[in-house]
């Protein structure tokens, strides 16, 4: 049988046997898609490639531990975001800490994305100053509630709305500023 056509489980079994030709098909198969999450959590390109070794190194060494509740993908996703935040914890303490109950965001406040390509967003997230861009991406992105955000973090919850409504300013500041640059230059109507 050919590694090329291996089903996820059958991939995990063959990786834990120790076939470095499935370990690294592993690797292949996922790296890409991984390398785009960790980028959106690191303020360089070389930051995200360490992110992305620590955590296939996790992956491997914790492989025996995947039980299939969920899909491979998801499992790995999850250790990337981990090794992601492991990276970024020892910057936390730089943030401004501002704790408030309720962040509202107006609905009038928004900005469109249709005119801007993916490593423009990209360069624009990863301007974010490091808690503002955590945050944005647990919350806005992978989809997890302040509340889970705070225990990930060990941040009050306040501080997580706090930090999101920071990055949602910061980031629709950048794109207008973006928006009319590019108006001005007649090289992008959004």
């Amino acid at each position: 049988m050919k590694l090329q056509m291996l089903s996820d489980e059958e991939l995990v079994r063959h990786c834990l046997s120790g076939e470095r030709a499935a370990q690294k098909q592993l690797y292949d198969r996922f790296c890409r898609k991984m390398m785009a999450i960790s980028l959106r959590y690191a303020s360089t390109s070389a930051e995200a490639e360490d992110i992305v070794m620590e955590g296939f190194m996790s992956v491997f060494n914790n492989l025996k531990q995947f039980q299939f509740k969920s899909r491979l993908e998801t499992w790995i996703t999850r250790i990337m975001i981990n090794a992601a935040l492991n990276k970024q914890r020892r910057k936390m303490y730089l943030m401004p800490v501002v704790d408030v109950q309720d962040v509202v965001i107006g609905e009038e406040e928004s900005v469109s994305l249709s005119g801007f390509h993916y490593n423009e967003l990209l360069k624009i997230i990863q301007s974010l100053p490091d808690g503002c861009r955590i945050i944005f991406n647990l919350f806005a992105i992978e989809g997890y509630s302040h509340n889970e955000i705070s225990e990930m973090l060990g941040v009050s919850v306040g501080t997580s709305k706090s930090q999101y409504n920071r990055a949602r300013k910061l980031l629709m500041e950048r794109l207008a500023k973006e928006t009319t640059t590019y108006e001005r230059l007649g090289e992008r109507q959004i």
